[in-house]
């Protein structure tokens, strides 16, 4: 039901025949007010939160009258905080994507006061905090498979604000020609996708494949990055020697 209450039909009838009596008068009276009204910021936060369980769950092919039946409001009050599904989902991309990101990551995969190696991998610990979930998993590979924006713009994100610093930092920590002299090519990128693949493979075996977590990710993060690192700097010269 919406938020306005609404009177039994038997109630109406009742009056309206002169059959109330005070016990049911004051029932119909108590049918008569209003439900109490969630606060609209309230309501919008809960049809959000209950939204990234719903697609988490379904896909985001899930429907809007499921999504709303699961609330327990109607559509078209659906439809008053958010005018399309694509809003909706939008909102979700805010909350789930977006509002996780750290823009003090940036800073710390530049600050060369620390190593390179203990920076990526406090990075990956703090961004294993915040993404190994199963909303945040599902909700991106279920986008994946349907083809929509969130996935590309999630990654160019990435791109632009991890793996390209990434490939910098490098570059730096191996003696290598600085940016501005030969720019970051997509196969050196490409070289920074191995990593961070292998990082999110992790959450997808758990919150995919239904696997169980390794008992201590973190030190399992640390390993990846350091046989990264033991092997990038070959690999990465030889990338670079194709563009001097």
């Amino acid at each position: 039901m919406d938020d306005v209450g609404e009177w039994s039909f038997s109630s109406r009838v009742e009056d309206k025949l002169g059959m109330s009596n005070p016990q049911t008068s004051a029932a119909t009276d108590t049918q008569r007010r209003p439900r109490k009204r969630m606060d609209r910021e309230k309501r919008e936060a809960h049809i959000v939160e209950e939204a990234i369980k719903f697609f988490a769950e379904h896909g985001l092919e899930g429907k809007t009258r499921d999504l709303a039946d699961r609330i327990g409001i109607t559509q078209p009050l659906l439809y008053r905080y958010f005018p399309s599904k694509e809003s909706l989902i939008e909102r979700v991309y805010d909350e789930v994507y977006v509002g996780r990101w750290n823009p003090e990551w940036e800073d710390l995969i530049a600050d060369r006061s620390q190593p390179l190696a203990d920076r990526m991998i406090r990075f990956y610990h703090e961004y294993a905090d915040a993404i190994y979930d199963y909303v945040w998993v599902r909700i991106f590979v279920f986008s994946g498979l349907k083809g929509m924006d969130i996935n590309h713009r999630y990654l160019r994100h990435v791109r632009a604000n991890l793996l390209e610093p990434y490939c910098t930092e490098m570059r730096h920590d191996f003696g290598l020609p600085p940016v501005d002299e030969i720019p970051i090519s997509d196969e050196e990128v490409e070289l920074t996708w191995s990593l961070h693949g292998m990082f999110f493979y992790r959450a997808i075996r758990h919150f995919v494949y239904n696997l169980p977590m390794v008992d201590n990710h973190k030190e399992a993060i640390a390993n990846d990055v350091r046989a990264f690192l033991a092997g990038a700097d070959v690999a990465q010269k030889a990338i670079i020697a194709k563009y001097a």
